[in-house]
């Protein structure tokens, strides 16, 4: 049985999701929290369903029986996609949120936007991700752009300049002489990012 005082736990595949823990620490700071980044198995965007379900499922599990968190927020898209739902009918009572991609802010700052949908290959293969897609394809024209290599930029701490702005030119490219307005990169990572 979980504590009012145990701490909610922020799980991602690598260094990533600081960005989700920095902003809950904010809305929660008299909460405890803990911060696990499987930088050892990352990037999980370019595993295998299976692959991702299993690091995801025993890490959360660890979590929880190990350092007795009571609350749970999965800051991967990847991870979210693989196994939250799985997640949440093993551990019915624990409050477990997750991440997926900010198609619907992108949509509602633009009448019938043009909408770049940067993530990794496995989050825009996901059902997930087609179920969300659905809600707002109607209202704009939305581009699923697998992109492999982006996080490996966060894992290495490369988060603005020439490298990486080189690194991301080449994914993007012919989505944004599409006409795509704006070209939106989206990932539970993406905010870390500074790009021109």
């Amino acid at each position: 049985m979980n504590q009012l005082s145990d701490p909610i736990a922020v799980f991602d595949s690598g260094m990533g999701g600081i960005s989700v823990l920095r902003e809950m620490i904010k809305l929660m700071p008299n909460e405890d929290f803990i911060y696990y980044g499987d930088s050892k198995h990352a990037p999980y965007g370019t595993k295998t369903l299976e692959e991702v379900r299993t690091l995801t499922i025993e890490h959360i599990t660890y979590l929880i029986k190990e350092k007795h968190a009571k609350a749970i927020a999965v800051a991967c898209n990847t991870a979210t996609s693989a196994a939250v739902r799985i997640l949440r009918d093993m551990y019915p009572d624990l409050p477990l949120v997750g991440v997926e991609p900010a198609i619907k802010p992108a949509v509602l700052a633009y009448e019938h936007a043009k909408v770049i949908v940067m993530a990794t290959p496995m989050t825009l293969r996901e059902e997930k991700f087609h179920k969300l897609e659905s809600i707002y394809d109607k209202q704009a024209d939305i581009y699923p752009l697998p992109c492999p290599g982006l996080m490996e930029f966060v894992e290495q701490g490369i988060l603005s300049g020439e490298k990486l702005e080189k690194g991301v030119a080449t994914a993007p490219a012919g989505a944004c002489r599409s006409g795509a307005t704006p070209p939106l990169r989206i990932s539970a990572q993406t905010p870390l990012f500074h790009l021109k």
